[in-house]
């Protein structure tokens, strides 16, 4: 083969390569967020009880969950660039990446604190059967620098969704429609903490379906290796 259309070939390849595995990523990442949601215990967290659901292996597993979930989900924005790779949405594209990445960076630095932190303060309330101690879990929760990271990277992580959805919009190599749950989901981030449990569950499911719709429509454009033209 010549050298130049092997490299042609090559770099056909690696963009679809990178597409296929942010599928993947998506996927997966969709499917963390209904365990998230569903495996952290909601208790009365000014209780013994609700030490006791820090410390248990449940609120573990749904906030790693979460952190998981945050970390793949810029990987499909990163993916979407490289599928649209040499058009004029590869820029937009790279934008709602780095946007993301930012974006669930300083979110995951909340998550990490409530995972491990909550789990001994829980655990130590729990031993000494001293319900007083949640207020150390809640004074750092409501400290005023880790809600301003934690709520800026929410932002981003919505403003990131929001660019992919209009990427995925214009792209024509992908259903319109199909980013749009997400930006919506990401947008409702925030707000959603605010729900009774059911609602929470309800939206954590609201993640996965839209991030396998996302996902669906990366692998099948990575397969067709259509690069239409973007809408006006």
């Amino acid at each position: 083969m010549h050298p130049h259309a092997a490299d042609s070939a090559l770099r056909g390849r690696r963009p679809t390569s990178r597409t296929k595995a942010g599928a993947i990523g998506m996927a997966i990442a969709g499917i963390l967020f209904t365990v998230y949601e569903t495996a952290a215990p909601r208790a009365d967290q000014t209780t013994l009880d609700g030490a006791a659901s820090w410390a248990s292996t449940g609120w573990a597993v749904g906030h790693i969950a979460a952190i998981i979930g945050l970390a793949l989900i810029p990987l499909a924005w990163g993916a979407l660039r490289g599928h649209l790779d040499g058009t004029p949405l590869e820029k937009p594209a790279s934008l709602a990446a780095a946007i993301g990445y930012m974006g669930s960076a300083l979110s995951i630095s909340y998550y990490g604190a409530e995972t491990y932190g909550l789990k001994a303060i829980g655990e130590r309330a729990v031993a000494e059967g001293d319900a007083g101690l949640t207020e150390v879990g809640e004074a750092f929760r409501m400290d005023a620098t880790a809600v301003t990271v934690f709520g800026v990277g929410l932002v981003l992580i919505a403003v990131a969704a929001i660019l992919a959805a209009s990427v995925v919009w214009r792209s024509g190599t992908m259903n319109r429609w199909s980013a749009v749950p997400m930006a919506v989901a990401m947008v409702s981030y925030l707000p959603h903490f605010y729900l009774p449990h059911p609602a929470r569950i309800a939206w954590g499911a609201l993640v996965t379906v839209s991030a396998l719709w996302i996902a669906a429509e990366l692998w099948r454009a990575a397969r067709s290796g259509d690069r239409t033209a973007p809408r006006a």
